[in-house]
């Protein structure tokens, strides 16, 4: 059984060489181009658009359940991948409780590597500079 995504893709690449096919299919000799209606016009340009977008919600909505991706509600959120070798990652992952942990991820297993405080993983203030004032030597030649 192919898999759904295959098949999206080969309704986008059909759908996308229709119009194309449309405009390159010759007149008949014997009859004449009526001039297309502005409601037609219309017609032709948000139908294939509703198409696309059908078709791009549909993809997401495939990646979101083949992937797993989640939004902010989920109770696990990773933070951070380090990664330490060709298959090997350091995740830093939080809980929806507020607890943080490292977690080693390899080709076959996991590991907890250690709990960390919710001090490890708050950016680093930066202290403020102050007012900025030239060195002395530059301020005494002026």
């Amino acid at each position: 059984m192919p898999r759904p995504t295959h098949s999206l893709a080969s309704a986008g690449v059909a759908l996308g060489w229709l119009p194309t096919a449309a405009i390159a299919a010759p007149a008949t000799a014997g009859a004449q181009a009526a001039a297309p209606s502005f409601a037609g016009e219309v017609v032709g340009i948000l139908l294939p658009l509703a198409l696309v977008i059908v078709v791009l919600v549909a993809v997401l909505y495939l990646i979101r359940r083949r992937f797993g991706l989640t939004g902010q509600d989920a109770p696990l959120s990773i933070l951070q991948i380090l990664p330490v070798g060709s298959r090997e990652r350091i995740v830093v992952v939080k809980s929806r409780s507020g607890r943080v942990f490292a977690v080693g991820v390899g080709a076959q297993n996991v590991t907890l590597i250690t709990n960390l405080e919710q001090s490890d993983v708050e950016p680093a203030s930066t202290p403020d500079p102050g007012p900025k004032t030239p060195p002395s030597h530059i301020a005494a030649e002026r």
